[in-house]
């Protein structure tokens, strides 16, 4: 199996911990907790700035020394309703307390303190529609590059329609080469509906030397560290990921791959 592909390693508590070490970058992390009724997760940010996702359920969180009540409102992330987030600085510590089943994202890059910690939606985080025919995809976006409360983090959810393609036309950002393209290390954590299917993801360079095609899961992590990244859903089977990128610059910019370029040119 392909280093980029990683399955959860548990099915409750901490299944998932994407390190750059482990990845072999410099800026992304990702970690995914499983949690049931009355179970807790914490940690330290160190010099990480982290976005915490409430991908399912409910959970009373502390952190950066301050109880922010309980978050989460939706019982399956295919109810598609905004998420209910958290950020915090680093040098700062949060525990979450589930109150029901629970899955919680953290999302994390290097951090800089210049911001306060602060929940992120769901009010301000509203499904927009981008793409047309089978390539249409709904997305919540939670902090993106038009939000100025992050240091790095770039986070945002996609929700791709079954028989539908995503992260499509191929596109790449692994050149530091503002205002051309920007350098974003990115991770896909994976669900399908129903959760028994598969969806497809390949990761390619344009020279070939990186050219990996996955079936993914329900509950798998896709690493793209560099190439372009296409998804595909099949027919009966929705697909939705929760994307984290991050580099040296906070901006989105990229290069499409030239064999499709004309399709964006086409759509607009």
């Amino acid at each position: 199996m392909t280093d980029l592909l990683r399955k959860p390693f548990g099915t409750r508590g901490k299944v998932h911990e994407i390190t750059p070490q482990g990845a072999g970058w410099r800026y992304v992390g990702f970690s995914l907790y499983r949690l049931k009724a009355g179970d807790k997760a914490a940690e330290a940010t160190g010099n990480n700035e982290v976005i915490l996702v409430m991908v399912e359920g409910k959970a009373a969180i502390h952190g950066a020394g301050r109880d922010w009540g309980v978050l989460g409102e939706r019982m399956n992330v295919f109810e598609k309703s905004p998420p209910h987030c958290l950020y915090l600085p680093n040098d700062t510590e949060w525990e979450a307390v589930a109150e029901t089943d629970c899955v919680l994202a953290v999302c994390a890059a290097p951090g800089k303190g210049g911001h306060e910690a602060r929940r992120i939606g769901p009010d301000g985080i509203s499904l927009t529609t981008r793409g047309k025919g089978t390539n249409t995809r709904h997305i919540n976006n939670i902090a993106m590059e038009n939000e100025d409360y992050c240091d790095a983090l770039l986070v945002t959810e996609v929700f791709t329609p079954a028989g539908h393609w995503s992260s499509y036309p191929s596109h790449r950002h692994d050149e530091d080469d503002y205002p051309r393209i920007t350098y974003l290390e990115e991770t896909y954590y994976h669900r399908l509906n129903p959760a028994a299917g598969f969806g497809v993801q390949r990761v390619y360079t344009d020279d070939g030397r990186l050219d990996e095609t996955m079936a993914v899961a329900d509950g798998d992590v896709v690493l793209v560290p560099r190439g372009h990244h296409p998804c595909g859903a099949p027919y009966g089977f929705e697909m939705y990921y929760l994307n984290v990128m991050a580099g040296p610059l906070r901006k989105w910019r990229f290069v499409p791959d030239p064999n499709v370029e004309w399709i964006m040119k086409r759509d607009g």
